[in-house]
């Protein structure tokens, strides 16, 4: 699939896009539950794709150290959520190819909250390997997540620069 840069802008603006969100508690999750999800979540970016719609579909992860592990249809490495700052990144003049994002979002995947990598281009559209690599994805971020160690905040002692004696 291909779209301008305006369609896509005003599709993502509207919320014009496939939308799903599955939830599940962090200690209900498993590897084959992982899987199944996966499978469940690309299937329907894919039938997104072939229909020329985009997608955003979600699985929240409850419980001690939430996370949310997302896919998105973009033209560039960049979530919807930041969708005004795409015209930075690319032309405006030609169909541009949509492209299967990873996103995670969580206080514990880094000091930013959020991480993101391309998990298929327009060339590799299959199921069964983005379904097996996005689970994969999954399950690396989540141990990512639960060994997660946040910075201490670190307070900076206040310089503090020695008054000029004053001339008598």
């Amino acid at each position: 699939m291909k779209i301008l840069l305006k369609d896509l802008l005003e599709k993502i603006e509207n919320e014009d896009y496939i939308q799903d969100l599955e939830t599940e508690k962090y200690s209900a999750l498993t590897k084959s539950k992982v899987k199944t999800i996966s499978q469940n979540l690309v299937k329907q970016v894919l039938a997104a794709l072939k229909h020329n719609s985009l997608a955003h579909v979600q699985l929240d992860v409850t419980g001690q150290r939430p996370a949310s592990f997302i896919l998105e249809t973009n033209v560039v490495n960049l979530p919807y959520a930041n969708y005004k700052k795409i015209g930075n990144f690319v032309s405006a003049d030609e169909p541009l190819p949509v492209k299967i994002y990873f996103e995670v979002s969580s206080e514990y995947i880094n000091a930013s909250k959020f991480w993101i990598e391309e998990l298929a281009g327009v060339d590799d559209l299959n199921e069964e390997i983005i379904a097996d690599h996005f689970a994969n994805l999954i399950n690396q971020k989540l141990v990512d997540v639960r060994n997660y160690v946040k910075p201490e905040k670190t307070v900076s002692a206040k310089k503090t620069k020695e008054k000029p004696k004053k001339k008598s």
